[in-house]
């Protein structure tokens, strides 16, 4: 297997899982070839790898502009995902603009590394439709359900439990009264993990997590009620899975992202990296868990109820969630509005069960502008 070379596309390339996922490439150019690359506004970093990588298609936000001294064809994410001569396709952007590129990759039947949430929360049910009947792949890119999919390798059982554990974020054991006036610059320090800024507003609000188990009830099958999530602030655990006889397996790492990108770029293999850290356990005294506080981070209960619901509401949540954290970002809301913002988007909404992924991105639309009236005041 050392002499194939895996031929990659990486959306989100300018992104913090996009960049960290071409550390993995740098880490083995025997093993990794670029093919194409796709932005968002970071033109400048782009040009930048598009030169280091030589990659033959391109694609960003805004004017097709060639980057300067070297030759790219530029595509759109779609028709880059669907690339006869890729092998894998790296969907590391954030938001809504990763559900259309992850069906166009699923339709040419090929192996997706998959770091977006809001696509297969949103379109779960349509995703592993296609994922069957394609006979494609999805390689899990989050430290959590690369753990659960380590921790299921070689079972021949299902899993009876799943336990997501989470850091709890910069402000585990706030009270009510301390979220309430925390600002953008202290939710984006968080404590464990190097993300972008969007995840790190939704580590913070809890509702990463609850996006994690709508994912892992559909990447697994595992029913909602038996998925839970405990606080593990040391973030060695990134995930625990419980059998029928009783025993669980969990599986341990460094909070390094580069760890389950690797995972899912070589798979079946484990090959060694000495650029990745490694747990020193002589330092490892203790190890935490502890229930979240539903109180403080309702988020976490709004994302498993919408999941429960199925249908838009889970289209919509992400929708919603991805326009107050802007307006969180921007100082035009507070903390807590986030949760508040969004219960009234779900409380509104109308629902349409197993939709298409036309009323799938109806539902965003409307989830968006529906935040927007509300916070400028426009009422219906």
């Amino acid at each position: 297997m050392a002499d194939i070379v895996k031929r990659l596309v990486v959306l989100g390339s300018t992104g913090s899982i996009g960049r960290q996922t071409l550390d993995i490439v740098r880490a083995f150019p025997e093993r990794f070839k670029v093919i194409g690359l796709a932005a968002g506004s970071n033109i400048a970093l782009l040009k930048e790898q598009v030169r280091e990588f030589k990659p033959g298609f391109v694609y960003h936000q805004g004017e097709k502009e060639q980057p300067s001294g070297i030759y790219c064809r530029y595509i759109s994410m779609e028709e880059m995902a669907a690339l006869p001569e890729v092998d894998t396709v790296i969907i590391a952007t954030s938001g809504g603009s990763g559900l259309s590129p992850t069906l166009a990759a699923i339709a040419a039947g090929k192996d997706i590394a998959l770091s977006n949430k809001e696509s297969l929360v949103s379109a779960g049910e349509i995703i592993m439709k296609e994922v069957r009947e394609r006979s494609a792949r999805i390689l899990p890119i989050d430290s959590e359900h690369s753990a659960i999919w380590q921790c299921l390798e070689g079972e021949t059982t299902p899993a009876s439990r799943i336990i997501l554990t989470a850091s709890g974020g910069p402000f585990l054991n706030y009270s009510l009264d301390e979220l309430a006036g925390v600002t953008a610059e202290q939710a984006l320090k968080h404590p464990s993990w190097k993300m972008g800024k969007k995840v790190t507003i939704d580590s913070a609000t809890l509702m990463n997590k609850g996006l994690e188990i709508i994912e892992a009830h559909w990447l697994f099958g595992i029913p909602f009620e038996k998925i839970s999530v405990l606080v593990h602030p040391q973030s060695i655990v990134h995930s625990i899975v419980e059998f029928a006889d009783g025993s669980s397996k969990a599986q341990l790492g460094c909070p390094d992202m580069r760890l389950p990108i690797q995972y899912a770029l070589t798979y079946p293999e484990r090959l060694p990296n000495p650029s990745l850290p490694k747990i020193d356990w002589s330092l490892v005294s203790h190890l935490d868990f502890q229930e979240p506080d539903m109180m403080a981070f309702p988020c976490l209960n709004l994302a498993v109820e919408a999941g429960k619901k199925g249908g838009t509401y889970p289209a919509v949540l992400c929708a919603a969630d991805e326009v107050v954290v802007e307006l969180f970002l921007d100082g035009k809301i507070g903390f807590m509005d986030i949760p508040s913002l969004i219960q009234s988007v779900l409380d509104e909404h109308q629902p349409t069960p197993h939709p298409t992924v036309e009323v799938i991105t109806a539902a965003d639309a409307w989830a968006r502008n529906r935040v927007r009236r509300l916070v400028c005041g426009g009422g219906s």
